[in-house]
């Protein structure tokens, strides 16, 4: 298989997670029989430092004309005082935007290896948490109409839906809730808000056609607390871009380890897909070889599986992590509190050998 892949290292540690993100690629590419090119981009601040834009249009066509794109991280502090329409994040809207990747998916995924570093107590995650997000990333309030009086005085943001926004969301929802434990939550605060009850009612509607599948509704405040009282009771959740937002960060900090969570960007398969780790671009450690590379390499076993269908390849470096794992391998942010006895084991390492360790267990 010869596929093309776009590369947005981006900001901060974004080049230095991608580049173990490739080096575990080209291992697959050699192991199962295909070849990968890449075509790297320049995006968020990088993109503001060379041009004054965060996405130029001919970077967007890169990525358009590739098969999938992998985004290390865009942004940082050094950037914090540009005029907000050119802030490196409406880079990352502008991809999503223009790539059409309607649909966030972020598995809330709590390694066993790693369950020490979990906030949470044993008999509430017990054995482990295996939690799947499914945001809306196109509309809602981050796209809605917008405004600052000429006083400065009012300002206003219009969360906004469409049926068919929602419908293609609660969709992707029911589908990988039928595949996994048959249980969706939709969360809304539909007691307030007009467009919440619009989910429910799509919600409602596109249930008809997957009735094996259990459906709940929360309201956020709610879906928020339950998250840590008792996270095992959630499989899919479905919900809108900026409940989405929270509730995503809420989850990848209940598993412990925010160095460890990928997502992927989908839309209706006509488009390449935006596979990223969820962590930001901590300017403080790029360049360091500090930073954990797992999430960024467990992005690329997402890319394998959702944009190239490739169900074996994404395994091999899922289990390879796990693998690494087993040895008792950690970057410092997943060393918790056995950091001392890992350093002593020789088993803390940095960004570069974390990648080196997995494209060895994929090679064995």
């Amino acid at each position: 298989m010869e596929r093309n892949i776009a590369l947005i290292p981006g900001d901060g540690i974004g080049p230095d997670v991608v580049a173990e993100g490739v080096k575990v690629l080209d291992a697959v590419a050699a192991k199962f029989g295909h070849s990968f090119s890449y075509t790297e981009v320049i995006a968020g601040g990088a993109a503001i430092d060379k041009w004054g834009h965060p996405l130029p249009q001919d970077q967007l066509d890169i990525c358009l004309r590739s098969d999938a794109v992998l985004l290390g991280a865009l942004g940082g502090p050094k950037w914090d005082n540009v005029a907000p329409e050119i802030r490196p994040e409406k880079g990352l809207l502008g991809l999503r935007g223009g790539l059409k990747v309607y649909a966030n998916l972020r598995p809330a995924v709590m390694w066993k290896q790693l369950k020490d570093a979990c906030p949470l107590k044993d008999e509430i995650v017990g054995d482990g948490l295996d939690i799947l997000v499914v945001r809306e990333l196109t509309g809602g309030i981050y796209f809605g109409e917008r405004g600052i009086s000429a006083d400065g005085k009012t300002a206003w943001d219009t969360e906004k839906y469409t049926w068919e926004e929602i419908e293609r969301v609660v969709r992707m929802g029911f589908t990988f809730a039928q595949k996994r434990q048959k249980r969706l939550a939709v969360v809304d605060k539909a007691n307030i808000l007009n467009s919440s009850r619009l989910w429910r009612t799509v919600a409602e509607k596109v249930h008809e056609e997957f009735k094996d599948v259990q459906l709940d509704f929360l309201y956020i405040d709610n879906a928020a607390m339950q998250l840590v009282r008792n996270p095992r009771q959630f499989d899919v959740i479905a919900t809108s871009n900026m409940f989405g937002d929270i509730l995503t960060d809420e989850a990848s900090q209940i598993t412990g380890s925010i160095g460890m969570l990928a997502s992927a960007s989908l839309g209706d398969g006509t488009g390449p897909g935006l596979y990223e780790p969820i962590h930001g671009s901590a300017p403080d450690i790029a360049g360091k070889d500090i930073a954990n590379p797992l999430a960024t390499i467990l992005s690329a076993a997402m890319l394998l599986r959702y944009s190239f269908a490739l169900e074996a390849e994404a395994k091999a470096i899922e289990q390879a992590v796990h693998a690494v794992l087993d040895e008792g391998w950690r970057t410092g942010d997943i060393a918790g509190t056995k950091r001392a006895a890992v350093e002593a084991a020789g088993k803390l390492v940095g960004t570069k050998k974390m990648g080196e360790l997995v494209v060895a267990q994929l090679n064995k």
